[in-house]
């Protein structure tokens, strides 16, 4: 049931990718391999946690609902993320809305099971700990960008990390590899839409960036590090 999921190549750092290859394939069998399309709705906010899944071949948004009533794009998750897993651990409702981006192959655990794995695993226990504090860092990081730096290089900053996450090659440069519109790249960063279409503008205008209707492709990589104050250097 799992021969497909075992031999792919996971994101780097992410849950699956950290995870020892016995213990792996020890959690991959516990659950069902399923394949849905994109846009649809595995996690609905305000659920409870039945289940919890495991990203194989797949790419989503995370969201959520502010107070005044507007969806909030709170962060992109791909193969070999773990999402759900906060609602059984608490037993609280779900806190987000989890969504397909493209046709995406998961492997769904129950609850129960998860839950009981993590009791008797202590190294899969101590990998989504590690995950989770990870998570939390790079929400300060974002935090602590909002303060330290203007809208442009926030941009840049998000650009470069979606670029090293989940980029790929496009004839023009490194396509960032997913499907966000300027709005919701201005939710990742606490910024509104024209400040970010201002700061894609000038972006553009360096020769570091192109716009696209939903998406952008970076020209120069190293020269949009450079200028989001990173300290980078190109992957291969």
């Amino acid at each position: 049931m799992t021969q497909s999921a075992e031999r792919r190549t996971w994101l780097r750092g992410s849950f699956l990718d950290l995870l020892p290859a016995r213990a792996r394939e020890e959690l991959l069998r516990l659950g069902s391999l399923l394949t849905y399309p994109s846009r649809h709705v595995l996690i609905r906010e305000g659920d409870p946690g039945h289940a919890v899944y495991l990203l194989v071949d797949a790419l989503v948004k995370v969201t959520a609902l502010a107070e005044n009533g507007s969806r909030t794009l709170l962060s992109i998750r791909a193969s070999g993320d773990i999402v759900g897993e906060m609602a059984p651990l608490t037993d609280r409702p779900r806190m987000a809305t989890v969504t397909t981006c493209k046709r995406s192959l998961v492997c769904v655990l129950k609850s129960r099971v998860f839950t009981a794995h993590l009791a008797r695993t202590p190294v899969v226990a101590a990998v989504l700990s590690q995950v989770t504090i990870d998570r939390l860092r790079f929400a300060n990081r974002r935090r602590l960008d909002f303060a330290g730096y203007e809208a442009d290089v926030c941009l840049a900053r998000i650009l470069v990390d979606l670029a090293v996450r989940h980029g790929r090659p496009h004839r023009e440069g490194i396509d960032v590899g997913v499907p966000v519109t300027q709005a919701e790249l201005g939710e990742l960063i606490g910024i509104k839409e024209r400040t970010v279409q201002k700061a894609i503008h000038d972006l553009s205008a360096r020769g570091l960036v192109l716009r696209r209707h939903r998406g952008v492709i970076i020209r120069d990589l190293d020269g949009l590090a450079d200028f989001a104050d990173l300290r980078f250097q190109s992957p291969g």
